[in-house]
């Protein structure tokens, strides 16, 4: 065999060599491809093994963003960290544009004789740029670069050109991957995050709760919720937040001013990558370069806006938008929510002041100590429901001597109730100018209350008369419960009925007359006292009341009336009363 033929054997076994070593590496590049879902790793894998088939000094892959279509690196080696993080390379400019908007592979032996170049590093003389094609469409660049003229083949962009369909594939697995992954972990933070506001109802401590958990969603600089004014027609800065700092800010916007306003008067997001250079935009922060704007609205109601800044151009993305999109309708339904709570709140401090006021005014009604009178102990007993009662109790004293005793239950409770009950007082009190027999005092109210009629309201009341000269007690009923009286050794009621006050006109009412001895005790009460029950449902009742008069009937009328009340209490226990409890006890004594 020649020398010739030798020399032409031996480099025909070293380019079968060498093909056999890029088909193995590719081999490898592919395996390699298939074993992580990792984008990253994909990246530095990809970088390394090519790496083996040809020896560059700058390594770059750069994606496509769909919206602004541009390129943007992704991964590099050998580049300036400020390219890396600032530049983005529009689709058809420079060598890697021109590459990934033709769909073509560019070789450039000499880029300083390349008009298309874009000087990236003064030392670069060579560059092979490979788009990444993924059903016809390109999602990057695989941009590799070396100090050396002519240093890439056309093999070797025939070689990645290959590969390149291979890696879009990897990196588009991954991405989806990634994506998948970031969507699951959002909407855990999504319905972490909805948890945790739907349980607050103070607004300052909600909006600081969004503030915060918000960052675990989008990296603002600042942030800020602006609430709707209805009446005066303004957004109105509620919270506004720079990173962690909360700022005090009183400024308003109009509606339709403003990237915030025109937000609030379409109902629409708005998402600007750069401020500068769009008209609606109001100077506020120097530093911002890009803003969202998300509105807040609640059946086509709005409630705000949510406003992001940032000083990066671009810095939100399209999936960050739909999410705060998801967020906002939450989050209005948390803010009206505590709004409204607010509102309550407001509306039942006032209430609960309006009611301390009139049980102020009720308690000045009601007398505050029993009357002295001749022959006579006097005690009372009150304990209303609520805050207001509805059950009422007054003495009218004579000029001879007598007393008037009435003790009244009006239907119904609380502030309706008690208004009534003030109104039978004073008609009570005006007639008592006059001394009236009971069954006389009861019509004339009767008549008074009919006149005056309260739709629903109605009086039970029983009126006595106490006159100490014939040590004689008179009494009328109005559908109060009988009163019970403690003489001779038992306990009995004194029957005596009538129909409640302001039911029916022109009603006569009966009078019963009956002395009293020293020791006799009177008990006039209103329902709450014996219809008051305990958990098992079971009523306090007669029997009890008149166990609790014979047991205590050698105490003064005052401790008679307190026995019975805490008698009351012990048996109800825990359970709320659900009707006002007055009583008055009446004790003769020996003169």
């Amino acid at each position: 065999m020649g020398l010739n033929n030798m020399a032409s054997t031996e480099n025909n076994i070293i380019a079968l060599e060498s093909q056999a070593e890029i088909l193995q590496t590719l081999a490898q590049i592919a395996e390699q491809l298939n074993a992580t879902l990792d984008l990253d790793e994909i990246l530095r894998r990809v970088a390394d093994l090519i790496k083996k088939v040809m020896d560059y000094e700058i390594f770059a892959i750069m994606l496509v963003n769909e919206r602004t279509q541009r390129l943007r690196f992704r991964f590099a080696i050998g580049h300036r960290e400020e390219v890396v993080k600032n530049w983005q390379v529009p689709l058809g400019q420079g060598i890697t544009g021109t590459a990934a908007l033709t769909r073509q592979a560019v070789l450039v032996p000499d880029v300083t004789l390349d008009p298309r170049y874009i000087n990236a590093l003064d030392s670069v003389r060579s560059e092979l740029a490979i788009p990444l094609l993924l059903k016809g469409r390109c999602i990057g660049v695989l941009d590799i670069q070396s100090v050396r003229l002519n240093y890439f083949t056309e093999e070797q962009r025939n070689i990645l050109s290959l590969l390149a369909s291979r890696i879009a594939i990897a990196i588009e697995n991954a991405r989806l991957y990634r994506k998948a992954v970031r969507q699951a972990r959002t909407l855990s933070v999504l319905n972490e995050i909805s948890r945790e506001i739907s349980s607050i109802l103070n607004l300052e401590e909600l909006l600081k709760k969004v503030a915060d958990l918000l960052k675990r969603l989008v990296d603002y600089y600042y942030f800020s919720i602006l609430l709707w004014d209805e009446r005066d027609q303004v957004l109105r800065h509620r919270i506004s937040v720079k990173r962690d700092e909360q700022l005090r800010d009183k400024r308003e916007r109009p509606l339709g001013q403003g990237i915030v306003g025109i937000t609030a008067a379409t109902r629409q997001p708005i998402s600007v990558p750069d401020v500068h250079k769009d008209p609606r935009y109001i100077a506020v922060n120097p530093e911002t370069n890009s803003e969202m704007a998300i509105p807040l609205v609640l059946k086509d109601r709005l409630i705000g806006v949510m406003d992001l800044e940032s000083p990066e151009k671009d810095a939100f993305t399209e999936d960050q938008r739909n999410t705060l999109m998801t967020l906002a309708g939450q989050l209005a339904v948390a803010i009206e929510n505590a709004r409204l709570y607010e509102k309550v709140a407001r509306d039942e401090a006032r209430l609960e002041r309006d009611l301390e006021m009139a049980r102020e005014m009720q308690s000045a009604l009601l007398p505050q100590t029993p009357p002295s009178v001749r022959g006579l102990h006097v005690g009372v007993g009150y304990e209303p429901a609520r805050t207001l009662g509805g059950d009422l109790y007054d003495f009218l004293e004579y000029p001879d001597g007598a007393l008037g005793i009435a003790v009244g239950d009006v239907s119904g409770k609380g502030t309706a109730a008690a208004l009534s009950g003030a109104q039978a007082i004073g008609i009570l009190r005006s007639l008592g100018r006059r001394r009236y027999a009971p069954h006389e005092m009861l019509r004339l109210m009767n008549d008074a209350l009919c006149r005056k009629k309260i739709e629903a309201h109605f009086i039970s009341l029983c009126y006595a008369v106490w006159d100490p000269r014939r040590r004689e007690l008179r009494l009328s009923n109005a559908g109060l419960p009988y009163p019970l009286i403690y003489q001779r050794g038992k306990v009995e009621h004194i029957r005596v009925a009538g129909v409640p006050l302001g039911l029916m006109d022109a009603i006569q009412y009966e009078e019963r007359a009956m002395k009293l001895f020293p020791g006799d005790v009177v008990v006039i009460y209103s329902d709450g006292v014996v219809e008051s029950t305990n958990r098992r449902r079971g009523e306090f009742g007669q029997d009890r009341l008149k166990r609790i008069i014979a047991e205590n009937r050698r105490l003064g009328a005052g401790k008679v009336a307190e026995m019975i009340l805490a008698s009351v209490g012990r048996f109800a226990r825990r359970v709320m009363p659900q009707d006002d409890r007055a009583l008055v006890v009446l004790k003769h004594f020996k003169e």
